[in-house]
């Protein structure tokens, strides 16, 4: 289940226990220009920009080269880049789904914030992000590497599982803290 599918049926859960009647609306994505407005800035570590340049905002234009190709037509995927079943882990706008959840971020962007950190609409606001208790209790994913696996796993059809070997000395598929150093973008202000 999806963590979107996962927030709606815990929200409607919640309301049907306390006799609330009706659906609940699903998180709402900010996109990517509304997080770039604050997470550009470099005296912040330009997040958006090491975004930009990371393996992450190339996902979707990834589909499109060789390999990939290859790996769809063993599946039985014509385009790659229109199949529900790779846009789901390539890009925001899937999030994880067979389906689009969101037209505020495109496809061409791949996995952009929000993928990572959950959708943003409810702590966007500067007055949220200022503290990363309200994030959290808006909404906000913190560490974002709990969002990894929802991809990063045998699933994948490049999937290795012993890619990494983590700090035991394990052969694994998966490590999220080596991955994170990859593709980390924290803000120099923030202690940690």
């Amino acid at each position: 289940m999806t963590r979107t599918m996962t927030r709606t049926a815990i929200m409607i859960g919640m309301a049907a226990a306390i006799g609330v009647s009706g659906a609940t609306a699903a998180p709402e994505y900010a996109g990517t220009k509304s997080c770039s407005m604050c997470h550009k800035k470099a005296d912040k570590g330009d997040q958006a920009g090491a975004w930009k340049k990371g393996p992450h905002s190339k996902t979707y234009t990834m589909l499109a080269n060789e390999e990939s190709k290859a790996i769809a037509k063993k599946l039985g995927i014509a385009d790659p880049q229109k199949s529900p079943k790779c846009l789901s882990c390539h890009t925001t706008a899937y999030d994880g789904t067979e389906a689009v959840v969101t037209e505020k971020v495109k496809v061409e962007e791949g996995v952009s914030c929000e993928s990572c950190h959950g959708p943003g609409k409810d702590y966007k606001k500067k007055s949220t992000m200022q503290s990363r208790e309200k994030s959290v209790a808006a909404g906000m994913i913190y560490p974002a590497t709990k969002s990894c696996a929802r991809c990063h796993n045998d699933k994948s059809p490049t999937w290795k599982p012993d890619r990494y070997t983590d700090k035991d000395g394990k052969k694994v598929g998966f490590d999220a803290d080596k991955a994170y150093a990859k593709i980390k973008h924290p803000d120099p202000t923030k202690a940690k």
